[in-house]
């Protein structure tokens, strides 16, 4: 007879509990490759054949969907464009509260590394500088967030030669919202850290310049396509759905209350509402992932 304590008994036990948890393995390994293979074939396959769109704007269809670093390394996706001239830009961020970033120059630096290591506000700190239409970007506008430069929203912006709406000029650009200063994970060199949420920037500059009354038309078009969980040149992870949006400023900036918003094809609108739940889903699985 075989006691309860005794080792074949125990045997049993352990092996039972081994493949209870080698089962439970499985499950999740399954979980996270269904849920990585998914985004993989929305992102790669289905959405470049089926969601791609440019209806309100054929022109942009050519414009290239991410910055680059001097090296040619793909750096933040391209999310954002407004139409509008030089001065009419201008304007219409300074009523939204944004501020021209300065140039990047040995004075420039000087005073953003006063800004961070003293803790002083510097509301026109330089940008990085990155590359669209094989140069770095004609001007740059940012929104401070706390007392240093270390925290800030900014996008950068290029004139697109050849590129109109209705015969104005049209500016494409990559809005991101910095969390932080540090180390590049790639390189040993000083930088921002963006928040991976590079949607939630891209319509925090919308709503700051519908605020301003500056908006006139507001419309989407095709950008980088869905992403989940890539990285920009210096390490830091992005999400987001992969829709440029364009905002028309209104000529000559007369104030409007409400711009006029042209609709998406009815599959694209399908295809938000997929990855903000796909999204929520990995966010959920994976939160450290996202900061």
């Amino acid at each position: 007879m075989t006691l309860p304590g005794s080792q074949p008994a125990r045997t049993r036990i352990l092996r039972t509990v081994r493949r209870h948890f080698l089962v439970a393995i499985a499950t999740v390994v399954g979980a996270v490759i269904l849920v990585e293979g998914s985004a993989l074939v929305l992102t790669h396959v289905v959405a470049p054949v089926m969601l791609t769109h440019y209806d309100h704007n054929p022109a942009l269809s050519s414009v290239p969907k991410r910055t680059r670093t001097r090296r040619g390394v793909e750096a933040d996706p391209v999310n954002v464009a407004l139409v509008g001239t030089d001065s009419e830009v201008a304007a219409a961020f300074a009523k939204a509260g944004w501020s021209r970033a300065d140039s990047l120059s040995r004075t420039s630096d000087v005073a953003i590394a006063k800004s961070l290591l003293l803790r002083r506000p510097d509301s026109t700190a330089p940008v990085s500088s990155l590359f669209l239409f094989g140069r770095r970007q004609d001007v740059a506008y940012e929104r401070e967030v706390g007392r240093t430069a270390s925290r800030r929203h900014h996008v950068r912006l290029w004139l697109a030669e050849g590129v109109t709406d209705h015969g104005r000029p049209m500016w494409i650009g990559d809005a991101a919202y910095d969390l932080r200063a540090g180390m590049s994970h790639r390189a040993p060199m000083p930088t921002h850290h963006i928040e991976a949420d590079v949607d939630r920037e891209r319509d925090t500059l919308f709503a700051d310049l519908q605020g301003a009354g500056q908006l006139s038309v507001r419309y989407d078009v095709t950008g980088l396509g869905p992403r989940i969980d890539a990285r920009n040149a210096e390490g830091d992870r992005f999400n987001t759905d992969g829709d440029l949006y364009v905002g028309v400023i209104s000529p000559g900036n007369a104030p409007r209350a409400v711009p006029i918003v042209l609709n998406d094809p009815m599959l694209v609108q399908w295809n938000s509402a997929l990855f903000e739940w796909s999204h929520a889903l990995v966010h959920r699985l994976w939160p450290e992932r996202h900061p």
